[in-house]
């Protein structure tokens, strides 16, 4: 197993975690993994009426500031963009309220979720 597949399956672990934490408070997993255009998210999640997106970063090291700032305006203008897509292939979900999560997670720290961390106006 080289690096990239051992960073993969850490991140999908990342992922797996984000997604259950978020079925546990009563969230339905739409889609994993949703790539289009030239972008990717994480998760979208379904509550109500209130469609999430959702960024999830895992490292295993670094500290908590390199974390937080993992998401730069390139990825999160990569998000939109690809959320776009998205809502323009299943257009039953156009109507619903729109927010941009980021989870992060880390071994030595509880799970930090940012609702809303982003939108358009980045």
């Amino acid at each position: 197993m080289d690096d990239s597949d051992s960073s993969s399956a850490f991140g999908r672990k990342g992922e797996e975690l984000a997604g259950s934490i978020l079925e546990d408070e009563g969230w339905t997993i739409l889609a994993r993994n949703f790539k289009a255009g030239r972008g990717e998210i994480d998760l979208i999640a379904l509550k109500e009426d209130l469609l999430a997106f959702v960024e999830v970063k895992r490292w295993s090291r670094n500290g908590p500031r390199d974390l937080e700032d993992s998401v730069d305006k390139g990825k999160i203008r990569r998000i939109i963009e690809t959320s776009k897509i998205f809502l323009s292939k299943y257009r039953q979900y156009s109507g619903k309220k729109i927010r941009y999560d980021v989870f992060l997670l880390s071994p030595d720290r509880q799970p930090k979720r940012y609702e809303g961390a982003f939108d358009e106006t980045v």
